[in-house]
Parts: C-alpha cells; structure tokens; sequence
C-alpha cells in the first residue's frame, strides 16, 4: 500500500503537525475569547467594580512582566496570579457574585490587552503564546469552578471550611498542569520543521518537554497558585481590600525577578563574546562555538538532564575553546586532537583558569577544564561537550558523507574516548535533524 493511502509520508506529517498545534491552540483561544467579549457586551458585566479590581490587578501585572515572552515560562507570575483568583471567586466580603465563566475570559483578556500596549509600543511585540494559554489555562479553572459553584454544588459537597479550601488548591494543580501541557506542546511544535530553532536542527522528544515545564512549575508556577488561591479566598472574606495586601508581595518579587533577568541577560551576552574571541582571534572556525552549543543542548535534553545542568552544558560548550588563546600558533581548523595529551590538559586547565576569572557559574570551569581527561573520568556535561565537538570537527568540510563518516568515527572511539550512551544520544538527535550541520555563521 503507498504512502498516500496509508496517510502521507510521515516526514510530512511532522512537518504539518506544527501548524496544527498552532490551529488548535490559537483557534481554540481565539474563539473562546471572542465568544466571551460578544456574550459580555450583550449581557452587561455583572459586579462591576468587582471586574474593574481584577482587571486592573491583571493589567498592572502585564505592565510589569519580564519582557515579550522572553526566556522565562510565566513572564506575568501578578498577572496569572490575579486572573486565577478572578476564575475561582465565589463571594466578595461575604456576598456571592455572579459573574460567569465568558466573563472571566472576557475580563482577563481585555486586561491583558491594555497591558500589552506599552509593550507593543516599545516594540516588545505582543507575547501571543502567552496570551493564548492565559485564556485556555483560565477558562479551564473557571469552567471548572463557577457552574459548580453557582449552581450550590460545592456548598452542598464540602461546605464553606477546610474542604472548600482543598477544592480550590485541587483545580488549581489541574489547571497548572494543563498549563504544562500547553507550554509543553507549544514548544515541541517550534522543535519540528518549520518551526524548530536552537536544537542544532533536532527536534525535541516531548517528554523532557514536558518535564522541564513541570519541573518549571514548582518554582514560580507554585507560587502564582497558591498566591491565586489566597487571593480568592480572602477576598471571599475581606473584600477587595485584600488585594493589594496579597498583591504587593508579588509585585515587588515580580520587579525584582525582572532585575534578575536583566541580570542574567547580561551575563549571556558576556559569556557568547567570549565564545567568539576564538573565533575572532583565529583559532576556531566561524559559528563553531555555536553549533557545538546548540547540539551539546539537544543531546543534554535527550538524556533528561535537568534546567540547571542544561545552562551549564550550554555555557561550558559556548568556551570549551577558550583555552586556545594561549597557543602562539593557531591549530589549522582549531582541532587539538592531534596535539599530544599533555599539551591538551594544558589548554583545556587554562581555559577553566579564564572561565573562573569571568566569575562564570563554576561548573562552567569544571566542564571546560576536564575536556582533555579520559571520559569515564568526565561528568556527564563535559563528555556531551567532549562528543559535539568533536563531531562538529569531523563532520564540517567532509562533503555530504561527512556527518555520518563522524558518527561512525564517534562510535568506533565509544572504547576510550566518547561514552557510549552519549554517541547514541547524538545520533537520535542527528537522525531527527537529518545527518546536517547547522549553517555556519
């Protein structure tokens, strides 16, 4: 039976399926939230200082995120944190509210959108990712709470005490969850033809996606649930005075993570103009750093390595190099390989020495320094770098034959120089990229 009739070719079937992520999530958000402006504008907002006070929180909470959505998972921890309490909100000060769950959508979007316009202006653009999972991740929560509520199921099931309470923490840990899937399926389609970048061509597997966002999820993700939770609960109480009491907190920690990024930004950028200084100087081809940064990252995220330990490797690739500097003679194509070992361990101590005194993350020195050692010798982050890069020189300027005559070489060197496991963590990541190189440059 062809192809055809089984289906298509599979390869074009990855290469449709990020459009389809896109269709569905996007389409999805899309309808939902012009479903909910139509429904909120032909029926009138119910309570609405009520909507005016949330919507305000989510707005300021745009105001100050991190940046168009950037690097960080939730880029508006105030503005998620607001949306969510306004999604679970039964009672204001004691009195019940009737606001359903199209105007909770409507509300946070709207807010969302006020929010975005400096951004925009400033020419941030607009975080349509992000935007996308606000209404999905919210309109989850408020489905799942408000009939419930409005209709007395809750009251009659756990009552107004500490049950009351648990059902609110247990639709907050699905909805954080199906926010994970999201995000996780959102980035796994940018990993596939048309839509991949920063893999070194590979796309992704879904798991360590996912995983990463769950493991991203105890972090800022636990602190948006549960500050969305108090809200919601003390504003039942207090009124809406309790906003800004457990509001400000977040606020400032918001501004101060900001800071952090900025920061961290910075030190990015540090890190590659350095990475290039080879480059410049000579002694390593244009765009190597790069690449071996990149595969040494799709080969980390295949063996499951955590978020920590991926900045690490990414870094320590970025200046497995640097070391060269210290060569009168630059080696042709930068390969040290031919160079005796005593020699490379000199190379490889002095480049550890240079990364130390940058005030880079000290792993970062550990991995860079032990590039010359023997691998079983090695932690796992420096026998990645030690099998990219040597792909990456075997590889470049050997025709069209070239990447899988390095992988073969790479898997007859698995007795002393490359770890096993590693190769073959290589060659799944190749064989997903197709046995190319990223373009120099």
């Amino acid at each position: 039976m062809s192809a055809a009739l089984r289906g298509g070719d599979p390869g074009r079937r990855a290469e449709r399926l990020p459009a389809t992520v896109s269709v569905l999530v996007y389409g999805s958000a899309g309808i939902l939230t012009l479903l909910a402006l139509c429904w909120t504008l032909w029926h009138g907002v119910a309570e609405g200082g009520v909507a005016l006070a949330f919507g305000g929180l989510v707005a300021v909470g745009e105001l100050a995120r991190l940046g168009a959505g950037g690097r960080d998972r939730e880029p508006a921890p105030l503005g998620a944190a607001g949306a969510l309490a306004y999604a679970l909100l039964g009672e204001v000060g004691g009195r019940p509210t009737h606001h359903g769950v199209l105007q909770v959508i409507a509300v946070v979007v709207a807010a969302a959108l006020v929010g975005a316009v400096p951004h925009v202006a400033l020419g941030r653009g607009c975080a349509r990712d992000h935007v996308a999972r606000r209404v999905l991740t919210v309109g989850f929560a408020a489905a799942c709470f408000q009939p419930l509520y409005n209709a007395g199921k809750l009251e009659d099931w756990v009552g107004h005490g500490p049950g009351f309470a648990v059902v609110i923490v247990a639709l907050l840990v699905l909805t954080a969850l199906c926010d994970a899937v999201l995000a996780a399926a959102m980035a796994y389609a940018r990993t596939l033809p048309h839509g991949r970048k920063g893999t070194g061509g590979a796309p992704m597997p879904f798991g360590p996606i996912l995983k990463n966002e769950l493991r991203a999820m105890l972090g800022i993700g636990s602190a948006v649930c549960a500050t969305g939770a108090v809200m919601a609960l003390a504003v039942a109480v207090a009124g809406l005075w309790a906003l800004p009491v457990f509001s400000l907190p977040l606020l400032l920690t918001q501004l101060s993570f900001g800071r952090y990024a900025a920061v961290r930004t910075t030190y990015r950028q540090t890190i590659a103009s350095l990475a290039r200084s080879t480059e410049i100087a000579g002694y390593t081809p244009q765009g190597h750093a790069r690449r071996v940064a990149a595969l040494s990252s799709a080969v980390g995220r295949e063996l499951g390595l955590s978020p920590p330990d991926l900045a690490v490797l990414e870094h320590a690739a970025l200046m497995h190099d640097i070391g060269q500097l210290s060569l009168v003679d630059p080696m042709p194509a930068g390969a040290t390989a031919a160079l005796p070992e005593a020699e490379q361990r000199r190379i490889a101590l002095l480049g550890g020495a240079v990364v130390r005194q940058t005030g880079v993350n000290g792993d970062v020195a550990v991995v860079v320094e032990r590039q010359a050692d023997p691998y079983r010798e090695q932690p796992l982050t420096a026998r990645i770098v030690r099998a990219a890069n040597a792909y990456d020189e075997m590889a470049r300027g050997e025709g069209p034959g070239g990447p899988l005559n390095a992988l073969e070489r790479l898997r007859l060197g698995t007795g002393r120089d490359y770890q096993p496991e590693v190769v073959e963590a290589l060659a799944r990541v190749l064989s997903r990229g197709g046995h190319s190189l990223p373009p120099v440059g």
